[in-house]
């Protein structure tokens, strides 16, 4: 009930609210008459290539929700409505479930090689169909096509990068204690595997869960965000297509509420992996208690992005830029605090603010965008009531600061000075398009308030000090720091925090032991 009850409050919060345009002048509706026009062709694209899927996928089978219920899909740019998918709750689910529990037998015992051959088609089918995804996935997320494209390419690697690591997952040999014994390690797939993943990377958080479950020989029940079921859905007919089996990969969408409760309360589904907020993981967490299951989670952030006096400051800027405002701010890795070293602090926020002023709002489907939207009118409120607080304590708006005259979720970006660490900027993850300046003096007053904060996900500091990347590195609290770089996520790395910010790693060799158990064989009176 704690499970169903928090997972509809995230869902109201979330809710899509159609907001008019702020300005009702010939020229605004042009320009939304252009995106529609945009986004129409777009359309006819994804569905000339076969990949607008709005049915659940279960058991290899494309089926409505059970009592016929669908939910919009909209393009936050304009609020037009894209499509009408399944909306599917418990027993859709339930049936899921049992699809993959029954098909784990069989892609278990396929030889690694299979599977192997299996995932590395399924990459090369998103890759030869990365345009019509990017286009999806900008119509129904927002982020700006060039985006899209690089998240299609990312997420393509994490399967390309699985498919190889499914033929290296090694046990062991344990010396024995008795000279009449063998003492072995196998490593073991775990099972059915439930994956809830959300909104702002619609592809690569599916494919850096489901590549290392499949590569390891479990079967999946995925669950993505309502906002964008659509790239998950085509990227799952791409799986069907690439000779992944009926039931490996199973896609419920629609009740939140329902289909959470679903995947915790059976007994089949061995591991839950999440990727969201911190409140819904904590209750993702509990209600795995139930039925002790593996569980994984990525989930909120609070990134420092440390600009230390000896800094490049060319480097920092394009660093600070790129991990801030990427997605328009929308990512769990996303700098949300600068802080900037006293000495450059006016330096430093003059460049920045000029190169955030570079930054082009728009449709996502237009070339020049490097801003989209936010997702819906809940986070828009969200920003704004941020920069309230920030600004009611004494924080001053160097640039933005307030919607964008293109209306709808659009949010102009936007610089705040002189934040501190009782505002909500500081304390909470913003998620869009806000960029806060802290200032501080010494490099233990750096570290003392990067590590001010529950979450421990990503960190970003910028010095020309070898010695100083050293010691501060070390004395973040975080599970990944970027030294002299903002975007540092890669399909060979460890991704994941520490604190509140999760448990388990994804991609890497380190993301196959999620999906593993370890079974120890002792075998006796060999002599």
């Amino acid at each position: 009930m704690a499970m169903a009850m928090a997972m509809r409050r995230a869902a109201a919060l979330g809710a899509r609210h159609i907001l008019a345009a702020s300005s009702t002048s010939s020229s605004g509706v042009l320009l939304r008459r252009h995106m529609s026009v945009d986004a129409g062709a777009a359309m006819e694209k994804v569905r000339a290539a076969g990949l607008l899927r709005t049915q659940g996928l279960i058991g290899g089978k494309w089926v409505d929700a059970y009592d016929g219920k669908t939910i919009e899909v909209q393009n936050p740019a304009t609020g037009e409505t894209l499509a009408n998918v399944s909306c599917m709750g418990s027993k859709e689910t339930s049936d899921a479930i049992a699809s993959a529990h029954s098909t784990f037998y069989s892609w278990s015992k396929l030889t690694a090689n299979e599977r192997s051959k299996a995932l590395r088609k399924w990459h090369d089918l998103i890759i030869s169909h990365k345009e019509e995804l990017a286009l999806l996935m900008t119509l129904e997320q927002g982020k700006p096509m060039k985006e899209a494209l690089v998240e299609v390419t990312y997420g393509a690697s994490f399967i390309e990068y699985f498919a190889e690591e499914a033929k290296r997952i090694y046990g062991d040999i344990i010396p024995p204690t008795l000279s009449d014994r063998r003492l072995l390690v196998l490593k073991q797939p775990v099972g059915v595997v439930g994956a809830v993943t959300p909104w702002n990377f619609p592809l690569a958080m599916i494919t850096r869960k489901v590549g290392p479950a499949l590569a390891c020989g479990c079967t999946v029940v995925v669950k993505p965000s309502e906002f964008t079921p659509l790239t998950a859905l085509a990227a799952a007919d791409l799986a069907l297509q690439a000779g992944i089996p009926a039931g490996a990969i199973n896609v419920v969408m629609g009740n939140a509420p329902e289909i959470g409760d679903a995947l915790l309360q059976s007994t089949q589904v061995r591991k839950i992996t999440f990727t969201g907020s911190t409140a819904v993981g904590k209750k993702l967490m509990a209600g795995s208690a139930n039925t002790v299951k593996k569980v994984s989670l990525e989930l909120g952030g609070n990134a420092p992005c440390i600009v230390f006096d000896d800094a490049d400051i060319d480097v920092a800027i394009k660093g600070s830029l790129a991990a801030k405002f990427r997605n328009s701010g929308q990512t769990c890795v996303c700098a949300n605090r600068i802080l900037v070293q006293e000495g450059i602090y006016e330096k430093f926020a003059s460049a920045f603010i000029k190169a955030v002023q570079s930054l082009k709002v728009g449709n996502g489907l237009e070339e020049s965008t490097s801003q989209g939207p936010l997702i819906n009118e809940a986070a828009v409120q969200k920003v704004e009531k941020f920069i309230n607080d920030a600004t009611s304590k004494g924080a001053n708006i160097m640039l933005g600061g307030k919607r964008h005259s293109l209306g709808m979720s659009f949010y102009e970006p936007t610089v705040v000075g002189n934040v501190s660490n009782d505002m909500l900027l500081f304390r909470e993850e913003v998620f869009g398009p806000v960029a806060p300046l802290v200032p501080f003096k010494t490099e233990e007053d750096a570290i003392r308030m990067a590590n001010d904060t529950n979450a421990g996900l990503a960190a970003y500091i910028f010095t020309k000090s070898i010695p100083r990347s050293w010691r501060v590195s070390e004395a973040l609290e975080y599970g990944l720091v970027g030294v002299n770089e903002g975007i540092i996520s890669t399909e060979v790395a460890p991704f994941g925090g520490v604190k509140q910010s999760g448990l388990g790693r994804e991609g890497s060799k380190y993301g196959m032991d999620e999906y593993l158990e370890l079974k120890y064989i002792c075998m006796g009176n060999l002599n």
